[in-house]
């Protein structure tokens, strides 16, 4: 039990860490390309910080405990929409584009409806994830297409703050370097984390519900705050969504052509949960294109109500 407390800790610390180099090596890229914030969140900081959700989901498929891979990826997808933005939102209010509330917020919502009705008959097969991967790839296109665009409308490219630009090796080596922590880190934390739950008899679909969910999104957790902190709330929102976005689309609809995968704890409760989440941020993201501290409150305390009811 002491190992896995101690995998625990250590795996925090990585990830906390790792998500500050991160931020700044992801924040310099975009200075240097003259991108929009909310694209670099929404594509490299989103990708990366969702490589732990993707190789726990696909080992876990392989293995054949899907219930735990697609939990992972549910759980964490409440995880990022409720606590991450909202807690975000409570160290500092969060500027929306008007873009994200009118494309991005609503493929989120699309996404995740669409999982909930693949669902519905117990399993994800090779077409779903078909379906799902194209959807991705479509998703892509039309935010590398629309970057450009969306800078020139927000004004949010990143820029200099009266200090010399970042080397682009060594933002590049901080990119890396933030990762490589990150799902260091995050593997370390559902290790002991998981060994812990098991121990106490909690069931698989759980575990992948709150347990290796909350584990795998410490990477989105500790970046999206980490970005806020900096006044960065285009990466931070950006990171959030993206980050739902690719673990439905990307994640599953790999996982989904590699291995079928059945689904048998995953509960109507639990897909509508998913829905609703992304429903909130959209709704809270109309109020002056802000999300404020008060409505961050109200995400982490769904967020608390619905692990409470899991347990």
């Amino acid at each position: 039990m002491i190992l896995n407390v101690l995998f625990i800790l250590t795996g925090i610390g990585l990830v906390l860490w790792g998500a500050d180099r991160l931020t700044d090596g992801a924040v310099a890229v975009a200075e240097k390309m003259k991108m929009p914030q909310f694209v670099i969140g929404l594509t490299i900081v989103a990708m990366g910080t969702s490589m732990p959700e993707f190789c726990v989901s696909l080992i876990s498929a392989l293995r054949g405990t899907s219930d735990l891979a697609v939990g992972n990826i549910i759980g964490s997808n409440i995880f990022n929409a409720l606590l991450i933005v909202g807690v975000a939102a409570l160290v500092a209010p969060m500027t929306i584009m008007r873009s994200t509330v009118r494309k991005d917020i609503p493929f989120s919502l699309v996404a995740s409806a669409m999982l909930l009705i693949m669902c519905l008959d117990g399993d994800i097969n090779r077409i779903d994830a078909a379906v799902l991967f194209a959807m991705f790839l479509i998703f892509m296109y039309m935010t590398l297409k629309g970057a450009r665009t969306q800078g020139a409308n927000a004004g949010e490219t990143v820029e200099a703050e009266g200090k010399k630009p970042m080397a682009t090796w060594l933002s590049v080596v901080w990119i890396f370097v933030g990762l490589a922590c990150l799902i260091g880190g995050s593997n370390l934390f559902v290790e002991g984390a998981t060994a812990v739950a098991t121990n106490l008899g909690v069931s698989e679909a759980v575990i992948g519900l709150t347990i290796v969910a909350g584990g795998t999104s410490l990477p989105e957790l500790a970046t999206s705050v980490v970005s806020a902190r900096k006044g960065k709330s285009g990466i931070a929102i950006g990171n959030a969504l993206g980050s739902n976005v690719f673990n439905i689309l990307a994640i599953l609809g790999v996982t989904g052509m590699i291995t079928p995968m059945k689904l048998q704890g995953i509960t109507a409760t639990d897909l509508s949960m998913l829905v609703i989440s992304i429903v909130l941020v959209w709704l809270f993201s109309f109020t002056k294109y802000r999300i404020m501290r008060w409505e961050g409150a109200v995400l982490t305390a769904v967020f608390i109500g619905y692990i409470y009811s899991l347990l």
